[in-house]
């Protein structure tokens, strides 16, 4: 599918069409068990996004009209404190390049890196003191690094300190993500909660990962505390040092902090309760366990784009369905 202009000639600056969602599987939650018996919990699902950029025709138009765009130079936004009820402002269209990567998108003023999953102060919750939601909280924080930002797991090895994060004992967890990252297939895909690139495909330009989002504390069952996160993270990255396209990746992830006399849990370990990804700017179907960023050249691949087109930069909403679409932005 093709982007078209108003006279409907075929575009010739359109990059392939298309958001997709990905793998979608759910457990519904089951009651909570006391000590001896195991809590499984676990949701899942995917939304990958392939854009449609009618602005770059706008750009070989008009020039580069504003080649940083809005904010450049800006400090970053404060981190969310309640989802946004308006997406991101426009900003001047323009395409990324080697040297200005986040040209043209709102992430530009975003902050880099780790520093742009903030950790709020923390409160006793449900019976959890101060402390143990103080834990909980930084370990949320560095499973979110290890899973999206650290070099070795972009770079597609095993994401081992994220994994070292996480419970052993809950029921089905670990098995299904020792499947997801040893046996992928186009349903079961590591790629639903940790971000990685065939490095014999792709490499990142430069060493920013521009991100925005939050987390929240919430009460639990009597014993646990939840910490719910929402975050996008855009990934710059290039195909034979020419050409650069960002992959922007927005996750929503609840992880629990268990209380080990009341619970069957490893003391200090978290549990995953609920996943859900999008990734934009990436291949409708694949199976081996990597996101695949389309290019402005590639050819289209996986099913056709359905669906109306969404924003990916839009955090006013949850993560958008099950399928293949368009965005308006990358």
């Amino acid at each position: 599918m093709r982007n078209n202009d108003n006279d409907g000639r075929p575009d010739p600056w359109a990059e392939p069409p298309g958001w997709r969602t990905g793998p979608a599987w759910q457990e519904r939650r089951r009651g909570p068990r006391r000590l001896g018996i195991a809590l499984a919990v676990a949701c899942i699902a995917g939304l990958a996004l392939v854009a449609v950029r009618p602005e770059l025709l706008i750009d070989r138009l008009v020039g580069e009209a504003g080649a940083l765009g809005a904010g450049a130079g800006a400090p970053p936004p404060a981190a969310e404190s309640v989802r946004p009820t308006a997406p991101p402002p426009p900003v001047a269209p323009d395409e990324p390049t080697l040297q200005d990567p986040f040209r043209g998108s709102p992430a530009l003023q975003w902050a880099d890196g780790a520093a742009g999953i903030e950790v709020p102060e923390a409160t006793a919750v449900g019976g959890m003191s101060k402390e143990t939601v103080a834990d909980a909280l930084q370990k949320t924080r560095r499973f979110l690094v290890a899973a999206n930002l650290d070099p070795a797991t972009l770079r597609g090895e095993r994401p081992a300190e994220a994994l070292a994060l996480l419970d052993p004992l809950q029921p089905e967890i670990p098995q299904r993500l020792e499947q997801y990252l040893t046996r992928p297939t186009e349903q079961d895909t590591p790629v639903t909660v940790f971000t990685r690139f065939d490095p014999a495909e792709v490499k990142p330009v430069g060493d920013v990962v521009k991100v925005r989002g939050g987390m929240r504390v919430e009460k639990g069952e009597p014993g646990e505390v939840l910490v719910v996160t929402d975050y996008t993270f855009v990934h710059p990255l290039t195909k034979g040092g020419t050409s650069v396209q960002r992959t922007i990746v927005r996750r929503q992830i609840t992880l629990a902090l268990l209380d080990p006399v009341r619970w069957e849990t490893t003391r200090g370990r978290l549990q995953l309760r609920e996943y859900h990804a999008e990734w934009s700017n990436v291949e409708c179907r694949a199976g081996d366990g990597f996101l695949h960023p389309q290019f402005p050249l590639d050819a289209a691949t996986g099913p056709a784009a359905t669906g109306p087109a969404v924003d990916p930069y839009d955090r006013g909403s949850g993560v958008r369905g099950d399928g293949c679409g368009t965005i308006t932005r990358s």
